[in-house]
C-alpha cells in the first residue's frame, strides 16, 4: 500500500513537473504582417519584386508581407478601400496621383521614421519633393524614369546624319532627312519623328516658353500665350512639315512599337523602352541621348512611383521597417540591378554604373531639370481635357489657340465643381 502510494507520489510530482515546465516554457510569438499592394508590369516584375520581399523576411522574420497585386484600376481600388477603411499599410502611389492623396489627410507623415542613418539627401531631390507637402514627406520614391530621345542608327547613316539633335530646330530638321516614301507612291514609310500627343508627354514643351500647367490654388493654366508656343512646335510639324506621326496614323499601340517597327525614325520615350525594343525587336539599332532643348531650355518629365504608409496602419513600426527596406541602398539596388527602373538614390545609381552606361545615361542625366509628372490636385481633370482636345488641334481639326482655351475651361468648370 505504502509502496503504491509512493509511486503515485512520484508520478505526480513528475506530472507537476511536466505542467511547470509546459506553462514557463517560452512560447514562439507569430509574426507581424504589413500588407502591401502595388501593380505589376509585367511577370517579371512581380516575380522580382517577391525576390525582394522575401530577402526583407529573411532578414525581418518577426515581419511576414502580404502582398496584393491590383492591375485594374489601381487608385479607383485604393480611394473606395480608404473610404472603407480597408487601405493596405503600405502601398504604390503614382507621383500622378500623390497631391490629391496627401491633400486628404490618409497618409502617414514619414518624418518621425526617417533617421539619420537612412540618408534622405542621397535621393534625387526633384523626386522626393514630389511626395512632399505642407513639409511633410509622405512618400519615398522607389525608381523612376525620365524621357530621352530614341534615334535609328541604322536610318540616320541612311540619312547621312552623324549624330542626334541636340535642339528642336534640329530635331524638325533631321525629321525632314528621315522622313521616306520608298515608293514614291505619296504613303510615308518612315517618318522622321513619332509624337505622342498626351499632356504626360507635351508638358516639358509648355513650361518651355514660361507657360504653367496649373496655377497656384491648382486650376488649369496651360492655354497662356507663352504655353502655346511650345505645342505650337508639335502642331507645325505634324501639320506643315508632315514629318511626324502619331501612333495611331500608323497601326502601333506606342511609341516605342512605331519606333520597333521602323515606322518612326526618332521618338521620345522612358526608360522602359530599352528592354522592349531590345527584346521585341533584337535586329534594331538605336541609341539614346537628351531631348532636344526647347528655347534654348533642357526639358523632360520625370515618372516616378513612391512607397507611402497608410495612416491608419495598425503596425505602423513593421510598416516603416518594410518602406525603408525596399528604398534603402540594399533593397532598392536589388530591386534596380535589373534596368528596367532607375534608382532614385545616387549612390544605387552609381553603384550600377547607370550614370556611364550609354543607353541610360541620358534618363540619369535628365532628372536634374525634369519635371515630375503632376499637375495639382485635379490632374486627372486636367489630364483628360487637355488630351481630348489637343488631338483635335494636331489634326487640324480646329485652331490650336481654340482647342486648348476649350479644354483649359471645362476642367476649370469641373474642378470648381468638385471643390
Amino acid at each position: 500500500m505504502w509502496k503504491f502510494l509512493g509511486v503515485v507520489a512520484i508520478a505526480l510530482t513528475i506530472f507537476a513537473c511536466e505542467k511547470l515546465t509546459l506553462v514557463s516554457a517560452p512560447t514562439a510569438t507569430a509574426p507581424v504582417i504589413v500588407k502591401l499592394s502595388s501593380w505589376a508590369a509585367n511577370p517579371a516584375e512581380q516575380k522580382l519584386l517577391r525576390q525582394v520581399l522575401n530577402d526583407f523576411e529573411t532578414q525581418h522574420p518577426g515581419i511576414k508581407v502580404k502582398h496584393e497585386v491590383i492591375n485594374d484600376q489601381y487608385m479607383d481600388v485604393m480611394k473606395t478601400r480608404f473610404v472603407g477603411e480597408a487601405a493596405p499599410d503600405v502601398f504604390y502611389l503614382d507621383v500622378f496621383e500623390a497631391p490629391f492623396l496627401m491633400s486628404q489627410d490618409v497618409l502617414e507623415p514619414l518624418e518621425a521614421y526617417i533617421k539619420p542613418e537612412f540618408d534622405l539627401a542621397d535621393f534625387q531631390q526633384t523626386l522626393l519633393d514630389s511626395f512632399k507637402y505642407q513639409n511633410h514627406i509622405y512618400g519615398l520614391p522607389k525608381d523612376y524614369s525620365t524621357l530621352a530621345l530614341f534615334y535609328n542608327k541604322q536610318a540616320f547613316a541612311a540619312a547621312n546624319l552623324s549624330s542626334p539633335p541636340t535642339t528642336w530646330d534640329e530635331l524638325r530638321s533631321d525629321s525632314k532627312q528621315l522622313t521616306v516614301d520608298r515608293n514614291r507612291d505619296g504613303r510615308i514609310d518612315q517618318y522622321g519623328f513619332g509624337e505622342i500627343p498626351e499632356l504626360a508627354r507635351q508638358a516639358y514643351k509648355i513650361k518651355a516658353f514660361g507657360g504653367q500647367l496649373v496655377t497656384e490654388n491648382g486650376y488649369a493654366a496651360f492655354a497662356s500665350e507663352t504655353g502655346l508656343q511650345g505645342l505650337q512646335l508639335a502642331v507645325d510639324q505634324y501639320q506643315k512639315d508632315r514629318t511626324s506621326a502619331q501612333k495611331s496614323d500608323v497601326g502601333t499601340n506606342s511609341g516605342s512599337e512605331m519606333f520597333g517597327q521602323g515606322k518612326a525614325a526618332m521618338v521620345i520615350e522612358g526608360n522602359w523602352a530599352i528592354p522592349y525594343l531590345t527584346e521585341t525587336f533584337p535586329k534594331l539599332e538605336f541609341a539614346t541621348a537628351e531631348v532636344p532643348s526647347i528655347n534654348d531650355k533642357k526639358g523632360t518629365m520625370a515618372f516616378t512611383v513612391a512607397y507611402v504608409m497608410n495612416k491608419q496602419a495598425k503596425h505602423k513600426a513593421e510598416a516603416w521597417e518594410l518602406m525603408s527596406y525596399l528604398t534603402g541602398k540594399e533593397g532598392m539596388q536589388k530591386w534596380t540591378a535589373t534596368g528596367f527602373a532607375l534608382p532614385t538614390r545616387k549612390s544605387v545609381a552609381s553603384n550600377l554604373g547607370y550614370e556611364k552606361d550609354l543607353m541610360r545615361s541620358p534618363f540619369v542625366t535628365g532628372v536634374d531639370y525634369a519635371i515630375p509628372w503632376q499637375a495639382g490636385k485635379y490632374s486627372a481633370v486636367i489630364m483628360n481635357n487637355f488630351d481630348n482636345q489637343f488631338v483635335s488641334a494636331m489634326l487640324g481639326q480646329q485652331p490650336l489657340k481654340q482647342a486648348m482655351v476649350r479644354s483649359q475651361t471645362e476642367a476649370n468648370k469641373q474642378i470648381q465643381a468638385m471643390e
